[in-house]
């Protein structure tokens, strides 16, 4: 069932990019080490800039676990609704009336 509010709904597989993550981390591992050894500065700093690149994405993807069910929920929650910014003021609370006898 569509509701409209997919993009702001969206759930993101975070496990499943961790270990992609992982893996990207580990091959730009053995390509700057690679590299390295084999004397080529050029493409050592690019497998570098990958390492690097691979570092910030995992950890804002554990970040993002650790932060929960709101931003990782389960097969068994629901999904949310979005929160609404417009909303609606409130009243200002009534104050009690004073007695009408003399």
């Amino acid at each position: 069932m569509r509701t409209g509010s997919e993009p702001v709904t969206a759930r993101s597989a975070l496990r499943a990019r961790f270990w992609l993550s992982v893996w990207g981390l580990l091959w730009a591992v053995a390509g700057t080490v690679a590299f390295v050894l084999a004397g080529r500065p050029g493409w050592a700093a690019a497998c570098a800039a990958l390492w690097l690149l691979a570092t910030v994405d995992m950890t804002m993807i554990v970040r993002h676990i650790r932060q929960g069910p709101h931003y990782q929920p389960g097969r068994d929650i629901p999904p949310y609704r979005p929160v609404d910014d417009r909303r609606t003021p409130r009243p200002p609370p009534r104050r009690p009336s004073k007695p009408s006898h003399p």
